[in-house]
């Protein structure tokens, strides 16, 4: 809730005092914060115990865990979108297109901005990683780690203010009306479908399997929740199939928007698109599919508690 409570504030600000020749200075902010965020995930990924050893005994079955349930869950809301969000599901035309109808001269590839995004998530993942497995403590470093929480209210603030100069973005959301369900239903029904094809494979039951990718992208709640239901083993897989979720999705989005539609991004990021992968949502797509992605987020971290739980209870 604090995060949400942090964005609304952001969006307050961008919507009424934020000086629109400000924007730029707030995208570079926000990629500065989104970079640092991603350090941090390096460093505690890299951080936890016997990390090297864990990695090769759970690694395959957690990069399946990942990989499976995120195409499973592309193809879900990429299906439903279609269907149901064609309105806003349609890509706009290329720039060649645009002007050819009159809107001016071809603009320069928006993939540019999209390939720095993408080189500052390697860049600072390798490096928290590196930092993590040297175990050579500098205290600057260590307090940007150890206070990610605080990057991460910052990194939202400022994506409430981008969102917040989008004027009139709210009042056309309220068209869509029981519509926005359709993009966590579809990040739900493939996320569960693919956790049970991974099952076998991994030599777990259908409800564990199904339980570990009901994480969601939120590796932290998941990992605790699957620990004391399953063992350290399966926590450890869930821990580390929703953190590279989580990273996988900074890779997939700009894939996405070029070759399906904007409402699909949202689905490898699922619960984080409120959060942590929602600059790379704002930087890919436009103002309608980053509202769809806040609501997502909200819907699907709530609804990570309650899969587990169920899923426990088939055990």
């Amino acid at each position: 809730m604090e995060i949400l409570a942090v964005m609304v504030a952001g969006v307050l600000v961008g919507a009424t005092v934020f000086p629109a020749r400000l924007k730029g200075l707030n995208e570079k902010l926000t990629l500065v914060a989104t970079a640092l965020l991603i350090f941090s995930m390096g460093v505690l990924l890299a951080g936890r115990d016997a990390f090297l050893e864990e990695l090769g005994a759970v690694g395959w079955a957690s990069v399946l865990f990942c990989l499976v349930p995120v195409a499973f869950s592309t193809a879900a809301v990429y299906g439903l979108t279609n269907l149901f969000l064609s309105d806003i599901a349609r890509r706009p035309p290329g720039p060649r297109v645009a002007a050819a109808q009159g809107g001016g001269a071809p603009r320069e590839p928006a993939s540019r901005g999209e390939a720095v995004m993408i080189a500052a998530a390697v860049g600072a993942l390798a490096l928290g990683v590196a930092y993590g497995l040297a175990g050579v403590p500098l205290a600057p470093v260590d307090f940007v780690a150890d206070h990610s929480d605080a990057v991460l209210f910052a990194l939202m603030f400022l994506v409430g203010i981008s969102v917040g100069g989008s004027r009139g973005l709210l009042g056309k959301l309220r068209q869509y009306h029981v519509r926005v369900l359709i993009v966590p239903a579809g990040i739900v029904i493939g996320s569960v479908l693919g956790g049970l094809a991974c099952a076998p494979l991994v030599g777990m039951s259908l409800p564990e399997g199904a339980a570990v990718a009901s994480g969601l992208g939120w590796y932290s709640l998941a990992g605790v929740m699957m620990t004391d239901i399953a063992g350290a083993k399966a926590g450890s897989i869930t821990v580390l199939a929703n953190l590279l979720r989580e990273l996988v999705s900074f890779f997939s989005i700009p894939w996405i928007a070029k070759h399906l539609n904007y409402p699909t991004c949202i689905a490898p990021a699922g619960a984080t698109s409120e959060d942590t992968t929602l600059p790379m949502l704002i930087r890919c797509t436009n103002g309608e599919t980053v509202v769809l992605s806040v609501l997502n987020g909200v819907i699907c971290s709530a609804l990570v508690p309650v899969l587990i739980e169920a899923f426990h209870q088939l055990m």
